[in-house]
């Protein structure tokens, strides 16, 4: 039986990427039975983005796409709880608009539920052997830092808890009260589903296309402070 994969986008200031991501997700050929919706959060940015994603809108006017614009920035975190409350899929996945990740690789964390053995799958970039832009030392070293901390206290093995590429079974996700409005979704979100019983989590290895500063990265050494308070909050003090 066919099954839809609903695509949450946080956007805030990606006129450079938003089009060719769209572009990207839209023509992702699936080697499963799936259709997808995809869902722009706009977190109120004030540059181009709107525009792209309408000019998208018109040239692909076969694409199910709803465009959802908050009237005030908000976060990321509070962007994807918009688009997973009103996603309608069978199947949720978290995708940047900056062009790291690769949607053809939707298939990749796909299997394990078509194959009935996941409710979560993570995209790990510390896996694999697909393309992994080389950037900065003291990002990998604190990714590394908060995934072993997180696993402390969660008690799993991951190795890329900070991941973007997190796909969840829709009815899962859509059941656990989420807080964080910034980059704190990610401990959080692992915080909470690893306590569901019974709970099967899933890493496969992804791509990475990481980029500089200069070409609009935005997470800071002040987010990974917030990810330590997050990790400790949502374990210890549920």
């Amino acid at each position: 039986m066919s099954k839809t994969l609903s695509i949450v986008v946080p956007a805030y200031n990606e006129q450079s990427t938003i089009y060719r991501l769209l572009e990207k997700v839209a023509n992702v050929e699936f080697a499963f039975d799936v259709s997808t919706e995809i869902l722009v959060i706009d977190d109120a940015s004030t540059d181009a983005t709107e525009e792209k994603i309408k000019t998208f809108q018109k040239s692909y006017g076969d694409c199910q796409l709803v465009y959802l614009k908050q009237s005030v920035n908000k976060g990321k975190g509070a962007a994807i709880r918009e688009g997973i409350a009103k996603a309608s899929g069978d199947f949720i996945i978290v995708q940047d608009a900056d062009l790291e990740y690769d949607p053809r690789e939707y298939n990749d964390l796909l299997r394990p539920f078509m194959e009935e053995v996941a409710d979560v799958v993570y995209g790990s970039r510390f896996q694999g052997n697909n393309p992994h832009r080389i950037l900065f030392f003291w990002h990998s070293i604190g990714n590394k830092f908060l995934t072993s901390l997180s696993n402390a206290f969660t008690n799993l093995n991951l190795t890329d808890m900070e991941t973007c590429y997190k796909m969840f079974r829709a009815d899962l996700i859509k059941s656990i009260d989420l807080k964080e409005n910034r980059f704190g979704f990610e401990p959080e979100v692992t915080a909470k589903i690893a306590r569901i019983p019974g709970i099967r989590i899933y890493e496969v290895g992804i791509s990475y296309y990481g980029r500089t500063y200069d070409e609009g990265k935005k997470i800071n050494w002040k987010d990974g402070l917030k990810a330590i308070y997050c990790i400790i909050r949502y374990n210890l003090f549920r």
